[in-house]
């Protein structure tokens, strides 16, 4: 393999959570030597930062953030593949926390298949389908209106959230990173989801391939403990190896 073409395999397996020099070393068949001398160069372009023992990906970089419609029409079809994966972890009389997004928008519209659940949210897109179940409570949490994404976020959320508990929390997110956790726009959303997982008895990651290994904007919710991410199957192995390296990610990968 040219040094140019590995290099950029080499970056983009940085990206997708293989950091340490030891598993590059294996999974290029090179020497320690060039491992370094191959991070030192992405390294000095720019590209990555360089750590003890290997690398990480540069974070930082916010791409424009698209509206909650654009994101509707974006791998529209998978995310329902997704959502209906979801579906099968909650059970009737289940107490669930539905975090905003497009994804976890599909899956509010699947909640009639459930009897008696009690669904708190702050995804504003959500609450027309919630409201056409007849056996389900729907709170809403409140708070600022974030308009891109058709949720509410602030001090008004957060107070709500410190006196709730639930069985299960849905999250959804701009990008997942295995060493790094959930990115987002702003530090609010960022908090906010923090605050979730820590009143969820468990948590599931709705996202879609094209998210995994995407450190799209610069804020981030670290993910400290158990969490299932469920995927579809168009991610590829480079992209999944991260996080079945990760003993507190429970992954399930979606046929679409």
């Amino acid at each position: 393999m040219k040094v140019a073409k590995r290099r950029s395999a080499m970056l983009e397996a940085v990206h997708n959570g293989i950091t340490d020099v030891e598993t590059l070393c294996e999974r290029f068949k090179i020497s320690e030597a060039t491992v370094r001398r191959d991070l030192s160069s992405l390294a000095d372009e720019g590209y990555i930062v360089r750590t003890y023992g290997g690398a990480a990906a540069v974070v930082g970089k916010r791409e424009p953030e698209l509206s909650l419609v654009q994101r509707q029409h974006e791998r529209g079809d998978i995310k329902v593949h997704l959502a209906r994966a979801a579906l099968e972890h909650i059970e009737d009389g289940d107490t669930l926390l539905l975090d905003g997004g497009s994804t976890t928008t599909a899956l509010a519209k699947l909640l009639g298949q459930r009897r008696r659940l009690h669904v708190f949210t702050n995804n504003l897109a959500a609450l027309p389908a919630l409201a056409a179940i007849r056996d389900c409570k729907v709170t809403f949490l409140g708070g600022d209106l974030r308009a891109a994404s058709m949720t509410t976020y602030g001090v008004t959320a957060q107070a709500a959230l410190e006196r709730l508990s639930v069985n299960k929390l849905f999250m959804s997110a701009d990008g997942v990173v295995a060493d790094l956790g959930l990115c987002e726009a702003s530090a609010e959303q960022a908090y906010l989801k923090e605050m979730m997982i820590r009143r969820a008895l468990h948590v599931v990651v709705l996202a879609d391939s094209s998210k995994l290994g995407n450190a799209r904007q610069q804020h981030w919710t670290p993910m400290l403990s158990h969490w299932t991410l469920i995927t579809d199957d168009q991610a590829g192995d480079d992209r999944l190896e991260a996080f079945k390296r990760r003993r507190a990610v429970t992954l399930e990968v979606v046929r679409t």
